[in-house]
């Protein structure tokens, strides 16, 4: 599936929810606690558990981005997955720190 972004992602697996920010460079797969993410829409229900080592879950409004690909996504509904990109987890992006107004 080509991400693009402003796309919906959801996983298969548990609530976890995502909007891509920022497309990667190329074709890249997103997975959430261990199984590729769908299209928004189209999750079979299942819910169950994510796979062991992809359990540390995703956090609401925050951002995961995996720097090789250029891919960003905000996670718009949290959920008990990780997510992961070639089997290597997305890192949380961190707050820029704005500067002081004295």
């Amino acid at each position: 599936m080509e991400l693009v972004t402003g796309k919906r992602l959801q996983s298969d697996v548990c609530e976890t929810e995502v909007v891509v920010v920022r497309a990667p460079e190329g074709v890249v797969e997103l997975w959430c606690g261990g199984e590729p993410m769908l299209e928004f829409g189209t999750a079979t229900g299942r819910c169950n558990n994510p796979t062991s080592g992809h359990d540390q879950g995703t956090a609401l409004g925050k951002r995961y981005t995996h720097e090789p690909s250029g891919l960003e996504v905000l996670c718009t509904k949290p959920g008990t997955g990780s997510l992961s990109v070639a089997g290597v987890a997305l890192e949380v992006l961190a707050a820029k720190t704005l500067p002081s107004s004295d």
